[in-house]
């Protein structure tokens, strides 16, 4: 199955998801998207920059790399954040990093009226089938 019909499945399955997309961290690199209203094309680019300052910026990689230290780990490359989720006005943000790919990282938006644990729960049943997608 195609990433953007994996995605399109996504939003139906995850409760009250508006939107779900496909970021390679990495480059901020939009892959694919999929939403049920139309939104101007820089906040769709902004999203995905955004998503890779999340999980690659300076701050959090620096904070990764004290975590590692501290606790006597190597630094192998390995992410120590793996879900975010951020709570806004209106809306829940829910971002997963791929296991397949780490450089990877699913965004589902769903309404601020969605049951979270519901939206988490169905967003990470979908990781599997959007990573084998890629």
């Amino acid at each position: 199955m195609s990433l953007d019909a994996v995605l399109t499945k996504a939003v139906a399955s995850v409760p009250e998801c508006l939107a779900a997309g496909y970021v390679d961290a990495a480059s901020g690199m939009l892959l694919s998207i999929r939403t049920v209203d139309s939104h101007p094309r820089e906040v769709i680019d902004l999203v995905a920059a955004a998503t890779a300052d999340l999980f690659n910026g300076p701050n959090v990689s620096m904070i990764e790399t004290l975590f590692k230290r501290s606790r006597g780990m190597s630094d192998d490359g390995h992410h120590y954040f793996q879900e975010i989720i951020i709570n806004s006005d209106n809306l829940i943000h829910v971002f997963l990093r791929s296991k397949a790919v780490t450089d990877y990282v699913a965004v589902f938006v769903c309404r601020r009226t969605a049951n979270l644990g519901m939206a988490l729960t169905k967003a990470r049943m979908a990781m599997p089938g959007i990573e084998a997608a890629v």
